[in-house]
């Protein structure tokens, strides 16, 4: 049975006539668990990281390749914030109504007022197709690169990409 959390996923998605392919998984918590998955999904895999400048005042959700790793010093630089840290679970869900292990950038369409800015990985847009959570840890779902920008621009959430080395 589809979540409601997960459900309104699929009706933007409609709604947007963005077509995705849903695959269903056992939960999975970490990029390393979804290596072990035995399920071939193409396309690019992502990392979502949620984070807070040192007020705690703005939150980040960073997209990037799930090979590369990131230096919050650096990211903080490149854009202009205080120190970068990860955001509490109790903050993940308060603004993407999200819990551990389904971090994703589908979680926008629960933040009414368009608080979180998304950072996406330049990398990812030489992908073909993307992958992601649906909301939830149970499945993934693929779009193109093209179609997950349309989605972002949809929400109307502050967004630009940035250089991941």
């Amino acid at each position: 049975m589809i979540e409601r959390n997960e459900q309104n996923v699929y009706d933007i998605l409609n709604l947007l006539e963005i077509q995705y392919v849903r695959y269903e998984h056992k939960p999975i918590y970490t990029i390393d668990e979804a290596k072990d998955l035995d399920i071939l999904i193409p396309g690019g895999k992502c990392k979502n990281l949620f984070l807070r400048n040192g007020k705690g005042d703005i939150h980040y959700l960073v997209i990037l390749d799930e090979n590369k790793s990131i230096d919050l010093k650096l990211l903080a630089k490149q854009i202009g914030s205080t120190r970068l840290s990860f955001a509490s679970e109790d903050r993940l869900y308060k603004y993407l109504k999200l819990t551990r292990g389904s971090v994703t950038p589908f979680g926008i369409i629960n933040d009414i007022n368009k608080e979180v800015i998304i950072l996406i990985d330049n990398d990812l847009k030489n992908e073909k197709l993307l992958n992601f959570h649906p909301n939830v840890n149970t499945a993934t779902i693929g779009i193109s690169s093209i179609d997950f920008e349309k989605f972002i621009k949809y929400h109307e959430n502050k967004f630009c990409y940035i250089e991941i080395n």
